[in-house]
């Protein structure tokens, strides 16, 4: 517990982090294992929400800065696929950020609102609230399993 105590927490977020980039990883096991570990629990969906949110910030700069040519590039969509995406997020407007946690669909959509320049304001607010909501989630799920 005392090595958990120790290096738990920063693993955590560092995990978080690196799951909401567009690095295949998800941080949900380490949490789950924090929280069977005895960790405080409310501290660990802080320190998730953080590192998610955080990482969700760089695709969200990554946009801004060079978004189109690392849509084109890194993950071979057409200028076509890309105009299909950013027409689905202007259709269904900021909301969609709610959903930045989802696998797959999450880290391209926060890339998608930094091309499109979407208020970070809203964005943070937006990315945050559905990424705390989904760690609470898993902390309630983690406590029945």
């Amino acid at each position: 517990m005392e090595f958990l105590a120790e290096y738990g927490y920063a693993g955590l977020f560092i995990c978080s982090f690196l799951a909401a980039t567009l690095l295949p990883l998800g941080s949900e096991i380490v949490l789950g294992v924090l929280l069977a570990s005895g960790c405080n629990p409310f501290l660990l969906v802080g320190i998730a929400t953080a590192g998610n949110v955080m990482g969700s910030l760089v695709n969200y700069g990554v946009g801004i800065q060079g978004g189109n040519w690392i849509m084109t590039n890194m993950f071979r969509l057409s200028d076509i696929e890309i105009a299909s995406a950013e027409s689905r997020f202007r259709r269904y407007g900021n909301g969609v950020l709610l959903f930045a946690w989802v696998p797959v669909v999450g880290d391209p959509i926060t890339v998608v609102a930094g091309i499109l320049k979407t208020d970070l304001r809203i964005f943070i607010l937006l990315v945050t609230t559905g990424k705390f909501l989904r760690y609470l989630l898993v902390m309630a799920a983690s406590a029945y399993i």
